[in-house]
């Protein structure tokens, strides 16, 4: 946790360090690298997929399964995820994030195999990622990649789960939302930076955030962003200040028709 971690961030690290510690107890790190060892699956290039489709006339767009979030509360009552990965699957989505955490966000571990099993597109695990431990258990679980958050971490500690990451095959998405974030990042070799348009003090959103953090990135690394994205002109403002792929959970999952407004976001 750094100095300059928002409220509702040290909550929710506080809570999650106490699930670990929990988890730790059930199922050591060492048993988790033996489960690893043995999987026969391998990791389905989250970064490349993105980058394959950016690289191309195509939108990459990282479609979120989500039930809530704490300022939203519940967002789709009627949740099954498997159902929304196949939607999204179906309807031009590049990658899937999948919500883990429990207790803010209504999310589960056990989803992302569940939806491995669903789906073929690479698998974000989105949750708070404060100990090594959770990376292990991310990619045990069936994910590709995992969500690494600037504002929850200190540069020693990115650079150590970057590390991490890479021993066990995972992409890693690393998330800022401010230009002292955005500088933090690029001190790291990362080469895909999520820049959030939610202000995670205020949740307020605004989308010139990308456009502001955007002309910090070199060339070589690919800038998601996240948050706020409502429709089509959002996606082509976006685009246009410098973004090259899109996470977009909440203006899908709340309608009742997921798969139609993910093509109207894909403009298909």
């Amino acid at each position: 946790m750094t100095a300059n971690t928002p409220d509702i961030l040290k909550r929710i690290i506080a809570h999650k360090q106490t699930e670990v510690v929990a988890a730790k107890e059930a199922l050591s790190v060492g048993e988790l690298k033996v489960r690893i060892s043995d999987m026969e699956d391998v990791p389905r290039g989250f970064e490349r997929h993105l980058r394959e489709a950016a690289a191309s006339d195509w939108t990459p767009i990282i479609a979120e399964v989500k039930k809530g979030s704490p300022s939203k509360g519940i967002i789709r009552n009627n949740f099954d995820p498997q159902e929304i990965a196949a939607i999204y699957q179906g309807n031009g989505a590049t990658c899937l994030s999948v919500l883990t955490e429990e207790r803010f966000f209504l999310g589960h571990l056990c989803y992302l195999a569940q939806i491995r099993e669903t789906v073929s597109l690479p698998l974000l695990r989105k949750d708070f990622i404060c100990d090594p431990y959770q990376i292990y258990e991310a990619r045990a679980a069936g994910a590709d990649a995992i969500l690494l958050i600037a504002a929850m971490l200190e540069l020693n500690q990115l650079c150590d789960f970057l590390a991490i990451a890479r021993e066990v095959h995972l992409d890693v998405l690393l998330e800022v939302h401010d230009d002292a974030e955005m500088e933090k990042a690029l001190e790291t070799d990362c080469s895909l930076i999520g820049v959030n348009n939610r202000n995670l003090r205020t949740f307020e959103t605004d989308l010139g955030t990308t456009g502001r953090l955007a002309r910090m990135m070199p060339p070589d690394r690919l800038l998601v962003t996240e948050s706020g994205i409502n429709n089509r002109n959002d996606i082509e403002r976006l685009a246009a200040d410098g973004a090259k792929a899109y996470l977009i959970g909440e203006s899908m999952i709340r309608e009742a028709d997921i798969g139609k407004k993910l093509r109207e976001l894909l403009n298909i």
